[in-house]
């Protein structure tokens, strides 16, 4: 089955959604458990799982990790504006982008041209890192940097049921 293109959503179902509102919160729960919350047998349920695996509805099986229980406590918001903003110059910055402090980057509108999630141990992690990624590449124009006090709501969770 082909992907769908980022403009053609994936048609579901009300079944598609209900499986997938529980997944995203818990893909650990038993196939069992899922066909009884959404009426369907067992197999039914598997089968739209691996359909949406593969059309790329579910792209992955993760863990959330709270970053503060394995030492990354310090979460920055950077905002990244770029001298350059060509096709050639952006994608070598997505590319500069993938480490794995970096836990989330969006290419934005705006006054800036990238908002990167970043998770670090110590503000000296975060300066190293400041300077690597920012401070000494030519193509950022300037980067600001908000240091979070608290995280009032963190999530993957894309809400399906409710359209």
């Amino acid at each position: 089955m082909p992907k769908p293109s980022a403009y053609t959503p994936y048609v579901l179902d009300a079944f598609d959604r209900a499986i997938l509102d529980i997944v995203q919160y818990d893909n650990t729960t038993p196939l069992r458990t899922l066909a009884e919350r959404v009426n369907l047998s067992s197999a039914s349920v598997q089968r739209r799982i691996k359909r949406m695996e593969e059309s790329g509805v579910i792209t992955r099986n993760v863990a959330v990790v709270d970053p503060v229980l394995v030492g990354k406590p310090i979460t920055i918001v950077v905002e990244v504006m770029t001298e350059r903003t060509s096709i050639d110059a952006l994608e070598a910055m997505k590319k500069h982008f993938a480490v794995p402090e970096i836990q989330q980057c969006y290419y934005v509108t705006g006054e800036a041209d990238f908002v990167l999630i970043v998770n670090v141990a110590t503000m000296q992690d975060y300066q190293a890192l400041a300077r690597r990624l920012f401070a000494e590449n030519p193509n950022v124009k300037w980067f600001k940097t908000m240091v979070t006090l608290d995280s009032v709501k963190v999530s993957l969770e894309v809400p399906c049921s409710g359209q």
